[in-house]
């Protein structure tokens, strides 16, 4: 169901470390900070990783957080975005669509939930 879970953090560095440690107590290697300052800890399974809010404010209840859900195909990447508008959400970042990432292409929609959160569906091409 998911394919990754991003937290809002203040100091990447510092949420580094900590997570460095909690995760490698669970066997996860170290975190990677890629180009545009943020934390990725990548497993077979998913991603966890932690970004500064886009929008320049500080990380708080949820700030810079994404929810993100696994999909299949943009055909359905653009369906869950359209029932997701259909009742009660309201549309975030850019237009469903192909985005460059980390690991390549990525087919992505974005959406806020009735009480403000974001998630994403998310596609690995």
């Amino acid at each position: 169901m998911f394919s990754h879970v991003m937290l809002g953090a203040n100091s990447i560095e510092d949420s580094k470390v900590f997570y460095d440690a909690v995760l490698g107590a669970l066997g996860y290697g170290p975190g990677f900070i890629d180009p545009k300052g943020r934390c990725f800890y990548m497993t077979p399974t998913g991603v966890f990783a932690l970004s500064k809010p886009i929008d320049g404010q500080p990380a708080s209840h949820g700030n810079g957080s994404t929810i993100g859900f696994a999909v299949t195909s943009a055909e359905q990447a653009n369906a869950w975005h359209a029932a997701g508008l259909a009742n009660g959400g309201t549309a975030c970042e850019d237009a469903p669509g192909v985005r460059e990432g980390v690991n390549g292409s990525l087919y992505l929609a974005y959406l806020r939930d009735p009480s403000g959160n974001k998630i994403c569906a998310l596609m690995r091409m």
